[in-house]
């Protein structure tokens, strides 16, 4: 796989996917899951060109008691992820248009994901310049903090495509590794859905630029 080896020290952070959180650290609830990968730096190497960002916003999926879940709705399909086992990408496409990056987490056979939202460009700020500003009109300039902001963003930027569903995020192309624990988080409802509002399983690390969307209800923990 591209990659395999690669070490990058960043500010004297190794990105190395020797340092990737085994897929077994994702075999707990996905609120549970959520709130710790806030800090995490997520890294992929799609291409040979390697990218990465540290967590700054996310979303907790559960299973069928979940309402906003996939899994309350389907069991077939690319939602069959969702059940396991955990680590692996759930990667669909958002109202047809652009795709999204879940990790499925929980034991397998029980249904559990995290939506990766939003992530602070730490390296490959050029690739995920060139990726995101592509399909824009001439001399358009994103903020930096705005590169990987909203989960359609972070998956351009990240180059995480629909073919990456299944795969494990443990190693090249893609994984995450711990980061810095951020000193406060806090949590709101979850974006864009009409049921499980009363849910606060989107988390974020408060007043940081990068965290996509309105923050409302925002509880800090």
């Amino acid at each position: 796989m591209d990659g395999v080896g690669t070490i990058v020290d960043t500010s004297e952070i190794q990105l190395d996917p020797a340092r990737a959180l085994p897929r077994d650290w994702f075999a707990r609830p996905a609120v549970e899951v959520a709130r710790d990968l806030l800090g995490a730096i997520l890294v992929s190497m799609v291409g040979g060109e390697l990218v990465a960002g540290v967590l700054v916003e996310v979303e907790a999926y559960g299973g069928p008691e979940d309402p906003a879940s996939h899994a309350a709705r389907y069991r077939n399909g690319p939602a069959r992820v969702m059940w396991g086992p955990p680590g692996h990408a759930y990667v669909y496409r958002a109202y047809g248009v652009y795709p999204c990056c879940n990790i499925v987490t929980d034991p397998d056979g029980t249904a559990g994901a995290v939506l990766l939202r939003a992530a602070m460009p730490l390296a490959g700020h050029a690739i995920m310049r060139q990726r995101r500003e592509r399909s824009r009109h001439a001399g358009y300039r994103l903020a930096e903090h705005r590169l990987a902001s909203g989960p359609g963003a972070l998956a351009q930027a990240f180059g995480i495509a629909l073919d990456h569903h299944g795969l494990p995020i443990d190693r090249p192309p893609f994984w995450i590794q711990s980061g810095s624990s951020p000193q406060r988080v806090a949590s709101t409802p979850r974006i864009g859905i009409s049921r499980g509002q009363e849910f606060l399983w989107r988390f974020v690390i408060p007043g940081h630029p990068a965290v996509s969307g309105r923050t409302p209800r925002l509880v800090t923990e």
